[in-house]
Protein backbone atom coordinates (compact mmCIF):
# COMPACT_ATOMS: atom_id res chain seq x y z
CA UNK A 1 0.00 0.00 0.00
CA UNK A 2 1.17 2.95 -0.99
CA UNK A 3 1.07 6.72 0.61
CA UNK A 4 -0.28 9.54 -1.51
CA UNK A 5 -0.37 12.91 -0.61
CA UNK A 6 -2.88 15.78 -1.23
CA UNK A 7 0.16 18.69 -0.98
CA UNK A 8 1.03 16.56 -4.28
CA UNK A 9 -1.92 16.70 -6.19
CA UNK A 10 -2.22 20.35 -7.50
CA UNK A 11 0.96 20.58 -8.93
CA UNK A 12 3.57 17.51 -9.34
CA UNK A 13 0.66 14.93 -10.10
CA UNK A 14 -0.60 17.36 -12.95
CA UNK A 15 2.81 18.72 -14.27
CA UNK A 16 4.11 14.97 -14.73
CA UNK A 17 3.12 11.76 -14.01
CA UNK A 18 6.28 10.35 -14.13
CA UNK A 19 7.65 12.27 -11.44
CA UNK A 20 4.71 11.75 -9.26
CA UNK A 21 5.14 7.61 -10.17
CA UNK A 22 9.21 8.38 -9.19
CA UNK A 23 8.54 10.77 -5.89
CA UNK A 24 5.41 7.90 -4.54
CA UNK A 25 7.17 4.71 -5.99
CA UNK A 26 10.86 5.31 -5.41
CA UNK A 27 11.11 8.05 -3.20
CA UNK A 28 12.93 9.95 -5.71
CA UNK A 29 12.28 13.84 -5.79
CA UNK A 30 12.78 15.77 -7.67
CA UNK A 31 15.41 18.79 -6.60
CA UNK A 32 13.28 21.05 -3.70
CA UNK A 33 12.97 24.49 -4.51
CA UNK A 34 11.79 26.51 -0.82
CA UNK A 35 9.18 28.80 -0.87
CA UNK A 36 10.66 32.05 -0.18
CA UNK A 37 11.51 32.64 3.46
CA UNK A 38 8.95 36.04 3.45
CA UNK A 39 6.33 33.82 2.47
CA UNK A 40 6.40 31.04 4.75
CA UNK A 41 7.31 33.57 7.34
CA UNK A 42 3.60 35.44 6.10
CA UNK A 43 2.12 31.78 6.25
CA UNK A 44 2.72 30.76 9.44
CA UNK A 45 1.96 34.21 11.03
CA UNK A 46 -1.55 34.26 9.49
CA UNK A 47 -2.23 30.83 10.44
CA UNK A 48 -1.03 31.41 14.02
CA UNK A 49 -3.10 34.79 14.53
CA UNK A 50 -5.74 33.29 13.71
CA UNK A 51 -5.96 30.05 16.23
CA UNK A 52 -8.65 30.38 18.51
CA UNK A 53 -10.50 33.29 17.23
CA UNK A 54 -13.62 34.05 15.32
CA UNK A 55 -13.07 34.73 11.54
CA UNK A 56 -14.91 37.46 11.76
CA UNK A 57 -12.51 39.10 13.54
CA UNK A 58 -10.42 38.59 10.24
CA UNK A 59 -13.32 40.13 8.64
CA UNK A 60 -17.27 40.89 8.67
CA UNK A 61 -16.79 38.74 4.91
CA UNK A 62 -16.01 35.75 6.24
CA UNK A 63 -18.53 33.42 7.55
CA UNK A 64 -18.83 32.23 11.59
CA UNK A 65 -16.64 29.72 13.29
CA UNK A 66 -13.99 29.71 15.34
CA UNK A 67 -10.27 27.99 14.31
CA UNK A 68 -9.33 25.12 16.59
CA UNK A 69 -6.33 23.91 14.92
CA UNK A 70 -3.36 24.66 12.81
CA UNK A 71 -1.33 22.52 10.75
CA UNK A 72 -2.46 19.34 11.62
CA UNK A 73 -1.26 15.99 10.69
CA UNK A 74 -3.77 13.19 8.98
CA UNK A 75 -3.52 9.71 7.75
CA UNK A 76 -6.01 8.00 6.60
CA UNK A 77 -7.77 4.42 6.86
CA UNK A 78 -7.01 2.66 2.73
CA UNK A 79 -9.26 4.33 0.24
CA UNK A 80 -11.96 2.58 -1.09
CA UNK A 81 -11.38 -0.22 -4.30
CA UNK A 82 -7.34 1.29 -3.95
CA UNK A 83 -4.32 0.53 -2.68
CA UNK A 84 -3.18 4.04 -0.97
CA UNK A 85 -3.70 5.82 1.92
CA UNK A 86 -4.18 9.64 2.55
CA UNK A 87 -1.11 11.12 5.16
CA UNK A 88 -0.44 15.15 4.95
CA UNK A 89 -0.38 18.18 7.00
CA UNK A 90 -3.61 20.35 6.45
CA UNK A 91 -4.23 24.37 6.90
CA UNK A 92 -6.79 25.26 9.56
CA UNK A 93 -9.80 23.36 10.73
CA UNK A 94 -12.41 25.68 12.07
CA UNK A 95 -15.73 24.80 13.97
CA UNK A 96 -19.02 25.97 12.75
CA UNK A 97 -21.69 26.76 15.41
CA UNK A 98 -23.98 23.84 14.49
CA UNK A 99 -21.06 21.64 15.94
CA UNK A 100 -19.33 20.37 12.64
CA UNK A 101 -15.99 21.69 10.72
CA UNK A 102 -14.92 23.55 7.95
CA UNK A 103 -11.57 22.37 6.52
CA UNK A 104 -9.42 25.50 5.45
CA UNK A 105 -6.69 25.99 2.60
CA UNK A 106 -4.51 29.58 3.46
CA UNK A 107 -2.94 30.26 -0.18
CA UNK A 108 -0.39 33.26 -0.48
CA UNK A 109 -1.64 33.88 -4.35
CA UNK A 110 -3.65 35.99 -6.16
CA UNK A 111 -7.28 34.92 -5.91
CA UNK A 112 -9.56 33.66 -8.85
CA UNK A 113 -12.31 30.92 -9.59
CA UNK A 114 -9.40 28.62 -11.34
CA UNK A 115 -8.47 27.83 -7.67
CA UNK A 116 -11.71 26.18 -6.77
CA UNK A 117 -10.56 23.78 -9.61
CA UNK A 118 -7.11 23.22 -8.68
CA UNK A 119 -7.35 22.37 -4.99
CA UNK A 120 -10.57 20.59 -4.92
CA UNK A 121 -9.05 17.68 -4.22
CA UNK A 122 -6.21 18.53 -2.19
CA UNK A 123 -8.96 19.09 0.43
CA UNK A 124 -11.43 16.88 -0.56
CA UNK A 125 -8.34 14.39 0.07
CA UNK A 126 -7.85 16.01 3.73
CA UNK A 127 -11.75 15.51 4.36
CA UNK A 128 -11.78 12.29 3.68
CA UNK A 129 -8.50 11.39 6.22
CA UNK A 130 -10.20 13.58 9.14
CA UNK A 131 -13.81 11.89 8.64
CA UNK A 132 -11.51 8.13 8.24
CA UNK A 133 -8.72 8.10 10.17
CA UNK A 134 -6.42 5.70 10.35
CA UNK A 135 -6.38 6.49 14.80
CA UNK A 136 -8.64 8.31 17.10
CA UNK A 137 -12.26 10.04 16.25
CA UNK A 138 -13.32 10.97 12.94
CA UNK A 139 -14.04 14.71 11.96
CA UNK A 140 -17.28 15.78 10.49
CA UNK A 141 -16.35 18.14 7.35
CA UNK A 142 -19.52 19.93 6.24
CA UNK A 143 -17.40 22.84 4.43
CA UNK A 144 -14.28 23.32 2.40
CA UNK A 145 -12.90 26.68 1.60
CA UNK A 146 -9.78 28.78 0.46
CA UNK A 147 -8.58 31.33 2.91
CA UNK A 148 -6.73 33.77 0.17
CA UNK A 149 -4.44 36.45 0.83
CA UNK A 150 -2.69 38.68 -1.92
CA UNK A 151 -0.95 42.27 -1.60
CA UNK A 152 -3.28 45.12 -2.76
CA UNK A 153 -0.94 47.80 -1.56
CA UNK A 154 1.35 49.39 0.33
CA UNK A 155 1.70 51.83 2.71
CA UNK A 156 4.97 53.57 4.96
CA UNK A 157 3.76 55.03 8.29
CA UNK A 158 6.22 56.11 10.86
CA UNK A 159 9.26 53.97 8.75
CA UNK A 160 7.10 50.84 8.72
CA UNK A 161 6.05 48.80 5.47
CA UNK A 162 2.29 48.52 6.10
CA UNK A 163 0.71 45.80 3.43
CA UNK A 164 -3.01 45.70 2.54
CA UNK A 165 -4.11 41.72 2.60
CA UNK A 166 -7.58 41.75 2.24
CA UNK A 167 -8.57 38.27 2.45
CA UNK A 168 -10.81 36.41 0.02
CA UNK A 169 -12.75 33.17 0.93
CA UNK A 170 -13.66 30.56 -1.73
CA UNK A 171 -15.99 27.50 -1.06
CA UNK A 172 -15.07 24.54 -2.60
CA UNK A 173 -17.90 22.31 -3.62
CA UNK A 174 -17.44 19.09 -1.71
CA UNK A 175 -17.84 16.12 -3.89
CA UNK A 176 -16.40 12.88 -2.27
CA UNK A 177 -17.45 10.67 -5.28
CA UNK A 178 -15.22 12.80 -7.47
CA UNK A 179 -12.43 12.44 -5.15
CA UNK A 180 -12.71 8.55 -4.68
CA UNK A 181 -12.62 8.05 -8.34
CA UNK A 182 -9.77 10.65 -8.36
CA UNK A 183 -7.93 8.26 -6.13
CA UNK A 184 -8.71 5.10 -8.03
CA UNK A 185 -6.70 7.11 -11.30
CA UNK A 186 -3.88 7.57 -8.72
CA UNK A 187 -3.75 3.85 -7.68
CA UNK A 188 -3.94 2.79 -11.32
CA UNK A 189 -1.42 4.55 -12.25
CA UNK A 190 0.56 3.51 -9.61
CA UNK A 191 0.26 -0.16 -10.45
CA UNK A 192 1.10 0.41 -14.13
CA UNK A 193 3.73 0.38 -15.94
CA UNK A 194 5.78 3.99 -15.63
CA UNK A 195 4.32 6.19 -17.44
CA UNK A 196 6.42 8.73 -20.57
CA UNK A 197 7.91 11.58 -19.33
CA UNK A 198 5.75 15.22 -19.36
CA UNK A 199 6.30 16.95 -22.93
CA UNK A 200 5.99 20.08 -20.21
CA UNK A 201 8.41 18.43 -17.17
CA UNK A 202 11.57 20.45 -17.00
CA UNK A 203 12.88 17.97 -14.46
CA UNK A 204 12.68 15.05 -16.91
CA UNK A 205 14.47 17.43 -19.46
CA UNK A 206 17.16 18.44 -17.39
CA UNK A 207 17.74 14.82 -16.82
CA UNK A 208 17.66 14.05 -20.17
CA UNK A 209 19.97 16.64 -21.02
CA UNK A 210 22.32 16.63 -17.98
CA UNK A 211 22.72 12.49 -18.95
CA UNK A 212 24.04 13.28 -22.70
CA UNK A 213 26.57 15.89 -21.12
CA UNK A 214 27.68 14.12 -18.16
CA UNK A 215 27.80 10.41 -20.15
CA UNK A 216 28.42 10.89 -23.48
CA UNK A 217 28.12 7.37 -25.77
CA UNK A 218 31.48 7.64 -26.69
CA UNK A 219 33.29 8.57 -23.54
CA UNK A 220 36.50 8.68 -25.23
CA UNK A 221 35.81 11.53 -27.67
CA UNK A 222 35.92 14.55 -25.50
CA UNK A 223 34.14 16.51 -28.56
CA UNK A 224 31.19 15.28 -27.26
CA UNK A 225 30.29 17.64 -24.89
CA UNK A 226 30.69 20.11 -27.82
CA UNK A 227 29.19 18.28 -30.72
CA UNK A 228 25.39 17.71 -28.12
CA UNK A 229 22.79 19.28 -29.90
CA UNK A 230 20.70 21.14 -27.31
CA UNK A 231 18.66 22.88 -29.11
CA UNK A 232 15.19 21.43 -28.08
CA UNK A 233 16.65 22.12 -24.45
CA UNK A 234 14.06 24.28 -22.41
CA UNK A 235 16.89 26.28 -20.39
Amino acid sequence: MLKISPSDFAYLYEECKLCYCLKVKFGIYQPSMPMPGGFSTMNTKIQGSLVGKNLKTLSNDLPDGQVINQEGWVESITVPNADVFIKGKYDLLVKNPDGTHTLVDLKISKPGDDKIDKYATQLAAYKFALEYPKSGEPIKITKLALLIFYPESVAFVDGIAKVNFPPKWLEIPDDQAKFLNFAKQIDDLLTGPLPVEGKECKWCAYRQVGEKIAHPVNIDDSSNHENLDLSKSPF
